[in-house]
C-alpha cells in the first residue's frame, strides 16, 4: 500500500515502490508535492521499485529529491513577495513547522499501527482512526470522512502540480522559441535581447496536450520508472547550472525592501507551502526503511537540508535579479545556448514528471469508477477518464496561465490543509482522551489557525490577482530581458 512519493515535485522518483492493489488500496497510495526529483512519488514518485528495505541514506536521498522541483524555481519571486528579511525568516519558520507536522503524523500513524497490529498506516487511514479515537460521537460516526478529505486534497494537490507543469512548460518553451534567433554561444555580453513574438503562451499549452495524452496512457510502473530517472537527471543538471549562475554576480542588497506588502505576503505563503508540500511521502518512506526507528532523525536531517537549500536559492535568486525576478528563475537566465539548454532540460524533466504526478489521482479515481461497470467497459472508461483528467489540467492551466499564481493557489488551497491544518488537529483527536497538556493543545490550535489563515488569504489573494490580470493582454511570464 504504499505510495511512494509520487509526484512534490515537479518535485521524480526512483527507487521507492508502489504496490498496486484493489481499488480501495489504490486510494492509499497517495504521494504528494510538486517536487522534482522524487516526484514520481508527493508530490511525484510512482516509478519506484519495490524493495525489502532501504537504508537511512537512501531514505534521505528520496526525501530530499522528493522536495526539489518547480517549487524551488519559484522561491526567488516568493522572496520578493515577502521581503529580503521577512522571506528567509518566514521560510525558516515554515520549514520548522512543516517538519514538526510531519513528526506529528508519524507519531499518530505509529500509534494506530501498534493498536491495530498493522505494519503500515497511510495518511488517510491515520486521520480516519484519529477521528474514531475522538470522544465526540459525531466525529466517530463520520470518521471515514477523514480519509475522503485527505484523498480529496491529495487529488487536488497532484492535479495542481500537473497544471503547474503545463504552465511551466509553455512559458519556458515560449521564451526559448522567441529568443532562438538571437541566442549565442557567449553568455557574458551585456546586450538587450529583443524577443521574436510568436504566439500566446496558452497556445503553447495546447501544443503540449497531445504529448501529455500519450504519456498518461502509460500505466506500467516499470516504464514510468524510466521517465522518473530521466526527469531526475535532467532536473539535477539544470539546478546545478542555475545555482552556479546566480552566485556569480550579487548586486548591493540594500536597495531591496526588508518587508514587503502584506497582500503580496499571502502569495509568498502559497508558494512556500507548495514547495514544502511533501507530507504525503513521509509515511511510505518510513514504511520502506530497514530500520524505521531511525526515520524521525532522517526526517529532521532531510528537512533541514531542504529548508537550507530553499532559503539559499530563494534569497540568492532574489538578490541576483531583484525586482526583475520572474515566476520561474529559469526565465531570468541569459540568452546563450548554455542557459537555454537548462530550460530545455527542465522542459524534458517536467514533461516526464507529469506522468508520475498524474499517476496518483488516476490510481484513486479510475479504480473506483471502473469498479462500477462491467469488464467490457472497464478499459474504455479507463482511457476516457485519463483523457478527461489530462484535458482538465490543460484547461485549468489555460484559465490560470500565470505560473506564480498557480503555485500560490495550489499551495494555499490544498497544501495548507495537508501540511498545516490536518496534522495538528489529528494530534488533538488522537491523544485528547489520554489528557493532552494545555500547551500542546494551544500549540496545535495555533498551527492549524496559521494554516487556515494562509488557506483563506493565499487563495483569496491568488484569485484576486488572477481576476486583475485578466485585463492585461500579456499572460506569459517570458519577456524581454538583458543578457
Amino acid at each position: 500500500m504504499s505510495t511512494a512519493k509520487s509526484a512534490r515535485s515537479p518535485q521524480g522518483a526512483v527507487d521507492l515502490n508502489l504496490d498496486l492493489r484493489s481499488p480501495p488500496e489504490s486510494a492509499k497510495k497517495l504521494p504528494n508535492k510538486d517536487s522534482g526529483f522524487l516526484d514520481g512519488s508527493p508530490s511525484e514518485s510512482p516509478g519506484l521499485e519495490t524493495t525489502k528495505g532501504i537504508t537511512a541514506f537512501q531514505t534521505l536521498v528520496h526525501l530530499v529529491k522528493g522536495n526539489i522541483g518547480t517549487g524551488v524555481l519559484g522561491l526567488p519571486l516568493a522572496m520578493k513577495n515577502a521581503g529580503i528579511l521577512m522571506g528567509p525568516l518566514s521560510l525558516l519558520a515554515m520549514g520548522l513547522i512543516s517538519c514538526h507536522c510531519m513528526h506529528i503524523l508519524i507519531r499518530c500513524a505509529r500509534r494506530f499501527c501498534h493498536r491495530f497490529n498493522k505494519p503500515f498506516m497511510d495518511y488517510g487511514d491515520t486521520v480516519m482512526h484519529g477521528l474514531e479515537a475522538n470522544p465526540s460521537t459525531w466525529l466517530r460516526n463520520h470518521a471515514r470522512w477523514g480519509r475522503c478529505i485527505v484523498s480529496f486534497f491529495l487529488i487536488v494537490t497532484q492535479m495542481g502540480f500537473c497544471c503547474v507543469y503545463i504552465v511551466f512548460l509553455a512559458d519556458n518553451l515560449k521564451q526559448v522559441v522567441e529568443a532562438i534567433n538571437s541566442t549565442t554561444n557567449n553568455c557574458h555580453y551585456n546586450e538587450t535581447v529583443i524577443l521574436m513574438h510568436t504566439m500566446d503562451s496558452r497556445l503553447y499549452m495546447l501544443t503540449f496536450l497531445p504529448f501529455l495524452v500519450l504519456i498518461v496512457l502509460i500505466r506500467n510502473l516499470r516504464v514510468l520508472t524510466i521517465f522518473s530517472l530521466l526527469a531526475n537527471i535532467t532536473m539535477l543538471i539544470s539546478l546545478i547550472i542555475i545555482v552556479q549562475y546566480i552566485v556569480q554576480e550579487i548586486p548591493d542588497p540594500r536597495q531591496l525592501p526588508l518587508v514587503a506588502n502584506w497582500k503580496t505576503y499571502s502569495l509568498f505563503f502559497g508558494t512556500a507551502i507548495f514547495s514544502f508540500e511533501s507530507i504525503g511521502v513521509v509515511l511510505p518512506l518510513e514504511n520502506k526503511m530497514k530500520d524505521a526507528r531511525r526515520f524521525p532523525v532522517i526526517l529532521s536531517l532531510g528537512m533541514s537540508i531542504i529548508t537550507a537549500l530553499y532559503i539559499s536559492v530563494g534569497t540568492l535568486g532574489y538578490l541576483r535579479f531583484g525586482d526583475d525576478v520572474k515566476a520561474s528563475i529559469t526565465l531570468n537566465l541569459p540568452n546563450c545556448w548554455l542557459y537555454q539548454s537548462v530550460k530545455i532540460l527542465y522542459i524534458i524533466g517536467i514533461l516526464c514528471t507529469y506522468a508520475l504526478q498524474f499517476y496518483v489521482p488516476a490510481e484513486i479515481i479510475i479504480p473506483f469508477a471502473t469498479s462500477h461497470v462491467s469488464k467490457r467497459w472497464a478499459l474504455p472508461l479507463d482511457l476516457f477518464i485519463r483523457l478527461a483528467m489530462v484535458s482538465l489540467t490543460c484547461v485549468l492551466a489555460i484559465l490560470i496561465p500565470r505560473l506564480d499564481l498557480v503555485l500560490s493557489l495550489v499551495g494555499s488551497l490544498s497544501g495548507s490543509a495537508l501540511a498545516l491544518i490536518i496534522p495538528p488537529l489529528l494530534e488533538i483527536t488522537t491523544y485528547y482522551s489520554e489528557g493532552l497538556s494545555p500547551v500542546t493543545i494551544v500549540k496545535d490550535t495555533l498551527i492549524s489557525i496559521l494554516g487556515f489563515v494562509g488557506f483563506v488569504m493565499g487563495t483569496y489573494q491568488a484569485l484576486d490577482e488572477l481576476i486583475q490580470s485578466e485585463s492585461s493582454p500579456t499572460f506569459s511570464n517570458s519577456t524581454v530581458f538583458i543578457q
